[in-house]
This record gives structure tokens, sequence and C-alpha cells, in this order.
């Protein structure tokens, strides 16, 4: 009797790997031809790590997609650019994490920020495990995304306004936000 792998077929798909140089350190970035698939904030490593979870992807050329990334990253450290166009593969999001990090880069524009309560709320899950539980879940969904600056979880402040957990560290995420004009660029 012949096993279920003998017919089992995977699809195989394009991505493409590079790392930019920011002001904020070096970005790693990983594309496929439906769009930004995780970005890694202190490198290349963690964005292809978190690529490596997708089965069928295999590394290739995507200049179209690769340059046009780079292109809207550059103009946003550049300060000419406060919205990202580049489509988003959300291949690596699902569930609840999925929701919340839609509705943060569908709400929260450059320059503003919200707390994890507020996000919470916007999805309105205030009620699940009480308020704090609740913003606790949206800290976990920031903390895992794959995406972060086109899915903006810099942007996501503690209840008293205060920074608080961040991929990239505290310092970055300061940064970040002086660079949006969030917070005084004297704080750091």
């Amino acid at each position: 009797m012949r096993g279920v792998t003998d017919n089992a077929r995977v699809d195989v798909e394009t991505c493409a790997s590079v790392e930019i140089p920011t002001p904020i350190g070096p970005l790693g970035v990983v594309v496929t031809a439906r769009g930004v698939l995780a970005v890694g904030l202190g490198g290349l490593t963690s964005a292809e790590q978190a690529a490596r979870s997708l089965n069928g992807l295999v590394p290739g050329s995507l200049p179209g997609p690769v340059e046009r990334v780079r292109g809207e990253l550059g103009e946003y450290f550049e300060g000419m650019r406060q919205a990202f166009t580049v489509p988003i593969d959300w291949r690596l999001s699902s569930g609840y994490a999925l929701e919340v990090r839609r509705m943060l880069a569908e709400t929260v524009a450059y320059g503003d920020t919200i707390s994890y309560s507020g996000l919470a709320r916007l999805v309105r899950d205030e009620d699940v495990e009480g308020r704090d539980g609740a913003a606790r879940a949206v800290g976990r969904a920031m903390a895992t995304n794959p995406v972060p600056l086109l899915v903006p979880c810099h942007r996501v402040l503690a209840a008293d306004g205060s920074l608080h957990g961040f991929g990239g560290g505290l310092e970055m995420k300061r940064r970040l936000l002086a660079l949006e004009g969030a917070v005084p660029a004297t704080l750091f």
C-alpha cells in the first residue's frame, strides 16, 4: 500500500533575501512574489529564520520586489515616506495575531501611537482574560510580529505612554518614534 507521502507534492516558491543598511542598523528582509514575508531588525539571520518555517520556499532572485522594499525603507528613513505600500505576505501570521497586526497596520499612522489595551479594544478584545489579559495578548502578537516597521509594532506603548518591549530593543523603538515625531528626539 502506498503511503500518503508518496503522492504528496510540495509547491516550490522563490523567495529572495537582502540585508539593507539603515540608521537603526541592518535590516534583513525576505520577500516572495506575494510581498514582504519577514523583516529582521538585527539583520538577515532572524528574517531568514522566520521564513524557514514555511515549506516550499527556495532562495532565488526577485529583483522587482527587493528593489521596491529597499526603496520604500530608504524613503522612510530619509523622512520622505510615511506609509508603506509594499504588499505584505501574511503567511507567518494567523488567528488573533493576524487580526491584531492587520488592525495596527490599518489604523495607527506615522507619528501616532496606541497602547496595548487600546489596540485590544480596536479588535474588540477588551473582555478576553480581562483588560490586562487582552493587553498581554496584544503584546504577544507584537513580540512575534514577523514584519516590524511595515506592521509598526514600535508604535504600541504601555498604558502610561512609556516604551515597553521591542524586538530591536527600546533604544531602537525610541529612535523610530523620534524619526516619526511621536517622541522628542532628545529622549535618546
